[in-house]
This record gives structure tokens, C-alpha cells and sequence, in this order.
């Protein structure tokens, strides 16, 4: 009987010690695009063929795009596990090209994307797309949006330059009003930061977290893991220079 209750808590721990590395096992690489167009005409922009051919060796090799919020739920130890070979797509700012350019492909390949806007630049700047646009994109059902503050300020700049009360205020304002203005025009929750220029420190990622954001996404260049912290979660940066192999190499996690 002993030898009997000996084996089944020796199976259960080598049941438990297996969930729990594969539960640590997260390594998921979160993509950062931002303009995309038939030439690159600066160092944000991707050529649309180039990344209909990302989307298509994620297609064909086995990878699943899934939704960021469906990675910070598991992150949280919520929702289901994660497919093999997750990926998720992120695009800031709000670039007209996001809706001409890229949405034909992210209707074809059927893969979801946040799309991190910061509110003052929709139907203001001749770059960047209209709320019509984003509405539609959102109603597509695959598009979420969330923040990247107000108006994409350099905190470091603005640290520089202004007084300690004062730049506390801008940080506040900046974060507050973005989320303030989104939630308002699309009614959904938001929740999610990207930083802009990916610049943060810990008095920022403080004041993310007391104006109510779960999370915070930088341009570090890794994979997100358990072992961030959730105001400072890396990402991919992509640009052009990126060729396949390099590619491929980053979204296997060996880059």
C-alpha cells in the first residue's frame, strides 16, 4: 500500500514539474510594423510585398498569429494555452498605409493585429488615417486598438526640458487622454500601452500602471517572456532590412 502511494506521488510530480516548465516555457515573439508601401521611402516603412511574405512563411511553416490580448491573458495565467509557434502583430501610429496598403493582407491571411494609435493625429495629420478608417478596420473583427499615448511625445525630451511637476503632469495627461479619447470612440477597454520611440523607465512604467494600464510594449528586440515585466515588454522592431532568413530566424526565436 505504501509503495502504491508512493508511485502516485511520484507520478503526480513528475506531472506537476512537467506543467510547470511548460508553463514557463513562454517565449513569444511580438512583431512591431508601423508604415508599409510599394518602396521604402524611410526607415519605418516596409515594402508591402515584403510583408505579405512574412505573412505568408508564417502561413505556410506552421506558426498561429494570435491576438495580443489573448498572450498577456496566458502571461496572467488566464485563457487557454497558447497554439504551437505563436506570433503576434502589433502597427503604431495609425499610418494611412495601415488601411490601404496592409488591410487587403490582413483580410486574406486572417491574422489579428493591435493597432497602438495615439488619437491626435487621426483625421488630423495628412498621414495618418481617418476614425471612419479605423472604424472600419475594427468591424472586420480582428483589429483591436489600444494606446500610444496622445500625441507620441520623447519623454526623454520632455524630462530634459521640463520641471519635474510639470513633465509628471504631461506623463498623466498623455497617458489619461489617449485612453480617455479611444475608449470613447470605439467603446471597447484600453488597457494596453506601446511607448513611444519604445522609451520607458520605472517612473514611467509606474504611472502607466497607476492611470490603469495592464501592460506596456517597448522595441527592446526579444521575445516576451514570464520573466518581463509588464510595463517594459519587448518587441520586434521591423523594418526593411530584415530580409527572410533573418526572418525566420527571429520568429524561431534564434535571433
Amino acid at each position: 500500500m505504501r509503495r502504491i502511494l508512493w508511485l502516485c506521488c511520484l507520478i503526480w510530480a513528475t506531472v506537476v514539474s512537467a506543467a510547470d516548465r511548460q508553463v514557463g516555457e513562454v517565449r513569444v515573439p511580438v512583431l512591431c510594423y508601423h508604415r508599409f508601401g510599394p518602396s521604402v521611402s524611410d526607415g519605418m516603412t516596409i515594402r508591402t510585398a515584403t510583408f505579405e511574405r512574412q505573412l505568408r512563411y508564417l502561413a505556410d511553416n506552421g506558426y498561429s498569429v494570435i491576438p495580443l490580448r489573448q498572450l498577456l491573458d496566458h502571461l496572467a495565467g488566464r485563457g487557454p494555452a497558447l497554439p504551437p509557434r505563436p506570433v503576434v502583430i502589433t502597427i503604431d501610429d495609425g499610418h494611412r498605409s495601415v488601411y490601404e496598403a496592409a488591410r487587403p493582407l490582413l483580410r486574406r491571411y486572417k491574422v489579428p493585429v493591435t493597432l497602438f494609435i495615439y488619437p491626435s493625429a487621426i483625421s488630423n495629420a495628412s498621414y495618418a488615417m481617418s476614425w471612419e478608417q479605423l472604424h472600419e478596420l475594427v468591424a472586420g473583427g480582428a483589429i483591436d486598438i489600444q494606446s500610444h499615448t496622445y500625441w507620441h511625445p520623447n519623454f526623454k525630451i520632455e524630462k530634459r526640458r521640463l520641471s519635474p511637476e510639470a513633465y509628471r503632469t504631461l506623463v498623466e495627461q498623455q497617458l489619461g487622454r489617449a485612453r480617455s479619447r479611444l475608449q470613447t470612440r470605439f467603446g471597447t477597454t484600453i488597457d494596453v500601452l506601446a511607448w513611444p520611440f519604445g522609451i520607458y523607465d520605472a517612473e514611467l512604467e509606474q504611472q502607466a500602471a497607476a492611470a490603469g494600464y495592464r501592460a506596456a510594449f517597448s522595441i527592446d528586440g526579444r521575445p516576451v517572456s514570464r520573466s518581463e515585466r509588464p510595463m517594459a515588454l519587448p518587441r520586434y522592431l521591423m523594418v526593411e532590412a530584415i530580409d527572410d532568413r533573418a526572418f525566420a530566424r527571429l520568429v524561431a526565436g534564434e535571433r
